[in-house]
């Protein structure tokens, strides 16, 4: 009974333990579609440092207000992990900062990503995929705000070809590559 008892504590610290590391340091994404080929491809599974840019506490219209503990700004050409509207967590290179002005293409008025200076209590950021095909960026999703923003991707923990039994289809060249 004694050992049971021991196995069931010290798997249920175990468990807290990952989830913890999970919710506060690092998470593992899987990217799917080539919207940033060639820093990342479909089925490279990429960690997420969640303190790049601070830990994010609170959010807006929770119990608490939104922060960060230990601020960084987000830098251009970083690549950053966010959620959506729909709570999806994509991953883009961070194209333009606040106060930067975004040129849309011939035709359009250019437009400048609006800051804490000339909005609400947020800074906000304009993305963009780098790859030809299956493009998701800030011309469909619009501006980024700052609490959307998980952190950055800093590594392809590995690679597997989503098309291969699993197996088969690692990438070796792939392995722990830092972005």
């Amino acid at each position: 009974m004694k050992g049971t008892l021991r196995f069931i504590i010290a798997l249920a610290i175990a468990c807290a333990t990952m989830l913890a590391f999970r919710a506060l340091v690092m998470t593992v994404c899987t990217i799917e579609g080539d919207g940033l080929s060639p820093q990342f491809i479909e089925g490279d599974r990429v960690v997420i440092n969640r303190w790049s840019y601070g830990l994010r506490t609170g959010a807006k219209g929770s119990l608490f207000d939104y922060g960060r503990i230990c601020q960084q700004k987000v830098q251009k050409g970083d690549f950053i992990a966010f959620e959506d509207s729909l709570g999806q967590i994509l991953i883009c290179q961070c194209a333009a900062l606040p106060g930067d002005t975004v040129y849309l293409g011939k035709g359009k008025a250019p437009c400048v990503v609006p800051g804490i200076q000339n909005c609400d209590d947020q800074d906000y950021y304009w993305v963009r995929s780098i790859g030809k095909s299956n493009p998701i960026d800030s011309r469909q999703l619009g501006f980024i705000p700052e609490d959307r923003i998980i952190g950055r991707a800093c590594l392809i923990l590995f690679s597997h070809d989503p098309k291969a039994p699993f197996w088969k289809g690692y990438n070796i060249e792939r392995l722990l590559l830092p972005k």
